[in-house]
């Protein structure tokens, strides 16, 4: 039986806990789980989720709609309602309105008025509504709801009364269904 040498006791980490979080909690994300190495078979690939695209599979005439709203965009004037200027409680949310006075400068069009909201300044009627990259946004509460959607046209806005342990989980569903969540709460390139 070999003797143990009882002169050095084992080495023991003394370094001190990282102090608690104060105050509510964020989201926190779990670092990815290592699974051991197993040869593939024909289930795994049909398990593995689809992957979620970047941008919707527009036509070529749809790209060239977007473009042009981005166009529309830039040289649209600010909407601001009258008297914005003057009264806090109305210029604040920057919600228009629109004049009905009889001696209104903005509703006859004077030049030295800010611009009235009126058709002309619409986006093509073929892109409208979409999100930058081509998807339509369909706000979603639960997984029946998420279900419901394409993955290559639409994209999912989770609910703002939706709480962050459902959120996170509707997350990772939209994820496997291979459907663009348009305000995640976990970022993409934040694992480390």
């Amino acid at each position: 039986m070999p003797e143990e040498n009882s002169a050095t006791p084992p080495a023991v980490d003394e370094t001190p806990a990282p102090p608690r979080p104060r105050g509510r909690a964020k989201a926190k994300t779990l670092p990815p789980k290592t699974e051991e190495a197993s040869p593939p078979t024909e289930n795994a690939a049909k398990e593995e989720a689809p992957r979620v695209p970047k941008r919707a599979p527009v036509g070529g005439d749809a790209m060239r709609l977007l473009a042009l709203r981005r166009q529309f965009d830039r040289r649209r004037p600010i909407f601001g309602r009258q008297a914005a200027n003057r009264y806090f409680r109305i210029g604040r949310d920057g919600a228009w309105r629109r004049p009905r006075g009889l001696q209104s400068k903005q509703r006859r069009h004077y030049g030295y008025r800010t611009q009235i909201v009126s058709v002309g300044y619409r986006s093509p009627a073929r892109v409208r509504g979409l999100v930058p990259s081509g998807f339509r946004p369909i706000v979603v509460r639960t997984e029946a709801e998420l279900d419901a959607l394409d993955g290559h046209f639409h994209a999912a806005i989770i609910a703002r009364n939706v709480g962050t342990r459902r959120r996170l989980v509707l997350e990772e569903a939209a994820r496997r269904l291979g459907i663009k969540v348009l305000n995640p709460i976990e970022k993409a390139g934040s694992e480390e």
